[in-house]
């Protein structure tokens, strides 16, 4: 039967004869097998006579799909790359059905794409720090099973320690994945950095959702980030429309429409790399306001970049 599905979801139209030789099975056989099928919920169509033969309905609601060895391994790595970024918009989505297709894997499969991972590097343009796939499947499968995690933690400012927290999701802003979670041990809601997260260890406790403030994790994670002190606050007058430069740096930064034309991007920023890099690949006359370490910044890098030119 689980060869019989494979043939048929080609969604190509099969001679009952064809088949049943592919099959190495009787016409009765095969016939009984597309019974089964049919009462498991997948729709086979059948064409009776002596060019009779069957085909998976094709845009039909389908049950669980069967996949081989190859199909499972290029499903899951490439929703690591999703995951990682590659596909905008996708990212949060990537790594909800990531943690769905791991979990069913069976550890061959499971080595293999550690092993193909790990002799590979992705090369999402502006992507942030490089993450465990385990690591966000764990804290996926955690919000999702509402179960409480505990994991080491190394803030920005601190000491590093161990966290004891209800997970409730997982968002991806700026390139950087964050878990929003209500901490047991300070009694609020808190967002970790998963970068910054190591060794996550589901704990088997189950709990109650609490309501988050808003309700929208998106938001809040904005809005206490912007709460946040930056070391550089970056403001740049740029001679281009608003929509291509805010396209381009995305949840990066702000972009303000000016009277005069142009506008001005805003950036609040811990590295200056990325404004320099923007404002190298935009390709417009610009005119830096602040800080005057972005101005020695592109200084540097426009130097580096004629002296290594030949």
């Amino acid at each position: 039967m689980l060869r019989l599905l494979s043939l048929l979801q080609t969604h190509r139209y099969w001679p009952g004869s064809e088949l049943a030789e592919r099959l190495e099975v009787s016409a009765r056989t095969l016939r009984r097998d597309v019974d089964r099928l049919r009462e498991l919920g997948y729709p086979v169509d059948a064409a009776r006579g002596v060019a009779g033969g069957y085909q998976l309905q094709a845009g039909a609601a389908m049950p669980p799909l069967l996949l081989d060895d190859e199909e499972a391994v290029a499903i899951a790595v490439g929703l690591r790359t999703a995951a990682a970024g590659a596909v905008a918009g996708f990212e949060e989505t990537s790594v909800r059905a990531l943690a769905k297709v791991i979990q069913l894997l069976p550890p061959r499969l499971r080595r293999r794409i550690d092993a193909l991972q790990a002799v590979t590097a992705p090369g999402v343009f502006g992507g942030g720090p490089v993450l465990d796939a385990l690591t966000l499947t764990t804290l996926a499968m955690a919000c999702r099973g509402e179960e409480r995690l505990r994991f080491d933690y190394a803030p920005r400012e601190g000491e590093a320690g161990r966290r004891h927290v209800e997970p409730h999701r997982l968002v991806s802003l700026g390139r950087r994945w964050y878990l929003v979670a209500w901490d047991l041990e300070r009694g609020d809601w808190r967002s970790f950095r998963v970068d910054r997260l190591t060794a996550p260890q589901p704990t088997g406790a189950r709990f109650r959702p609490r309501e988050l403030p808003g309700g929208d994790p998106v938001a809040w994670l904005r809005s206490r980030m912007r709460t946040i002190p930056s070391r550089y606050d970056v403001s740049v007058v740029i001679h281009a429309d608003v929509a291509t430069v805010q396209g381009f740096v995305g949840d990066w930064g702000h972009t303000e429409e000016l009277p005069e034309g142009g506008c001005r991007l805003r950036m609040s920023v811990d590295d200056l790399g990325w404004p320099v890099m923007a404002l190298g690949v935009l390709g417009a006359p610009f005119t830096v306001e602040s800080p005057d370490e972005l101005r020695d910044a592109l200084r540097r890098a426009g130097e580096a970049l004629v002296r290594h030119t030949a």
